[in-house]
């Protein structure tokens, strides 16, 4: 890579209100007062960096933009350093896909992921988490990230496309070139684009002359809503699109409530006593900890509760922000297990909220309960150091854990 090509290193930021950056490491350490002091400032406040970016901090200008589709578009769902040109090679519909493609193309994606078609794929879900916790319960320290959370939904997600479990080290490297390193360097989101593209084209191509019961051969089987099968293009972005979006997101949910519990010994004993509570619970986790930001586009000039947005500019859509907006959440900025009000945003708002909603929920709460159920005992040690994913999703990445009574 030229130096011309070297990814810009951002200079700290000194001034949240003006020049807010979501990578900085203030931000992804601890972004919870960060959003508290932007949202007593103002509804939306904005930086230079990304070439223009606005930030909703509020629940109602969340809301007002997610619903909105007229004045932002979805076309790009990253805050990026730069804005390459939008061709049908880097689309992932449909969550980059704006109206009247969008409808088609979401309701496409939705049999495969109804309540249904969970419960048929939980007993996977649950030998998956058993398969791995065999592999360090006798261990004294663990680092829950790497031994536990990140494979739960790489293995689960891998099991719907019909492809090896095994190849998911792959996914996890696409992922972190995608979500993290590709926001400051164009060269590695493209690599990671390339090579997965040529990873499903195999696959794809392998179904043609021997179609299988999975996710990609139901695509590839599916009709756009004039009864013409999808272009290549389309399946392979809604490949991406369910690799991406179904690993990085529900891995640090889990990450997030398994550190939670790891730090708070009465909510983690109340769920071991209660576990019909865990499903409540999972809901104010996914509200408190909130993995995914996703971003919008301004197209047309407009306001958003009260405060002009311009074209030309990106909208980092927190929806992890309006989920600790205390205006809809009373102790918004705390965790109540059995918190029976809650409309959080985790799924997002609006036309774009997740298709995966069902999956998430399921793998989160079986994760949770065969880990209670086997590792009743377990804190963070003091010995190690948890960090957290910087940029689009946020959750941790090093979790290191001591297990058992004896601590």
């Amino acid at each position: 890579m030229s130096d011309v090509d070297q990814p810009v290193a951002h200079p700290p930021v000194t001034d949240w209100v003006h020049d807010f950056d979501h990578t900085d490491p203030q931000w992804t350490e601890d972004p919870f007062p960060i959003w508290d002091e932007l949202r007593a400032v103002s509804p939306v406040v904005h930086t230079k960096r990304f070439l223009g970016c606005y930030l909703p901090t509020t629940y109602e200008a969340v809301r007002e933009i997610a619903n909105d589709t007229e004045h932002f578009s979805s076309r790009r769902i990253i805050v990026r350093d730069v804005r390459p040109e939008i061709t049908s090679r880097n689309a992932a519909p449909p969550i980059t896909s704006d109206p009247p493609e969008h409808k088609p193309a979401k309701q496409l994606l939705l049999p495969p992921f109804t309540p249904d078609a969970m419960k048929k794929l939980e007993p996977r879900v649950r030998a998956i988490c058993n398969e791995l916790i065999d592999d360090f319960i006798a261990e004294q320290r663990v680092d829950a990230a790497a031994r536990y959370t990140k494979h739960i939904p790489v293995r689960a997600i891998a099991h719907m496309l019909g492809i090896p479990e095994s190849d998911s080290d792959l996914f996890i490297n696409w992922i972190h070139m995608i979500l993290e390193l590709g926001i400051k360097d164009e060269s590695k989101l493209l690599q990671a684009v390339q090579e997965m593209t040529a990873y499903f084209g195999g696959h794809i191509e392998a179904r043609k002359s021997k179609p299988t019961d999975d996710l990609i051969s139901y695509l590839m089987n599916a009709r756009d809503k004039n009864g013409n099968p999808l272009e290549d293009t389309h399946v392979m972005g809604s490949l991406r699109l369910l690799l991406i979006a179904g690993i990085d997101t529900t891995w640090s949910a889990i990450g997030s409530s398994l550190w939670h519990l790891a730090k708070t010994p009465a909510d983690r004993e109340r769920l071991i006593a209660e576990p019909g509570l865990i499903p409540t619970a999972v809901e104010e986790l996914l509200r408190a900890y909130s993995p995914v930001t996703m971003a919008r586009e301004v197209v047309k000039e407009t306001t958003v509760s009260g405060c002009p947005v311009k074209p030309g500019n990106m909208v980092l859509l927190s929806f992890p922000a309006a989920n600790r907006d205390p205006k809809v959440f009373p102790d918004a900025d705390k965790v109540v297990i059995d918190r029976r009000e809650n409309r959080h945003a985790a799924f997002g708002l609006g036309i774009h909220r997740c298709v995966g909603s069902n999956l998430a929920r399921m793998e989160m709460q079986v994760a949770l309960e065969e880990w209670l159920k086997r590792i009743p005992d377990f804190r963070l040690d003091p010995a190690g150091t948890v960090t957290w994913s910087q940029g689009t999703v946020r959750g941790p990445r090093q979790l290191p854990f001591l297990l058992g009574k004896a601590m």
